[in-house]
């Protein structure tokens, strides 16, 4: 997995650079599970460069989601992409994790 990782006083930013989908899922898994560690107060895990996201991405934030409320640290979502807001709309996640998604202005049209 391709990620960009930012400490600052607790708060761990971690930008996704590949897409979120069974092909990749294992390695995301442990590298997502390796960055919850003793000491960070928040995870802000950036979604603006995933293109595509499948269930096996959505079980990944799921879990993630979980540890975060199993360790006592608090997790969230940035910068959706159109893939992940389009997922979490048909599902109807986007309140189960509390973060805004903001939709952008050039978004397509469908």
């Amino acid at each position: 997995m391709s990620a960009k990782a930012k400490k600052n006083e607790g708060i761990l930013q971690l930008s996704i650079k590949d897409d979120m989908t069974i092909y990749n899922a294992e390695s995301l898994k442990e590298t997502l599970l390796g960055y919850c560690q003793p000491g960070t107060q928040e995870l802000q895990l950036d979604l603006s460069a995933v293109a595509e996201i499948d269930s096996a991405g959505l079980q990944l934030l799921l879990l993630l989601k979980a540890e975060a409320q199993q360790r006592g640290f608090i997790l969230r979502l940035l910068r959706h992409s159109e893939a992940v807001i389009e997922v979490f709309e048909l599902i109807k996640l986007g309140m189960y994790f509390g973060d805004p998604i903001v939709i952008p202005a050039n978004w397509k049209k469908s």
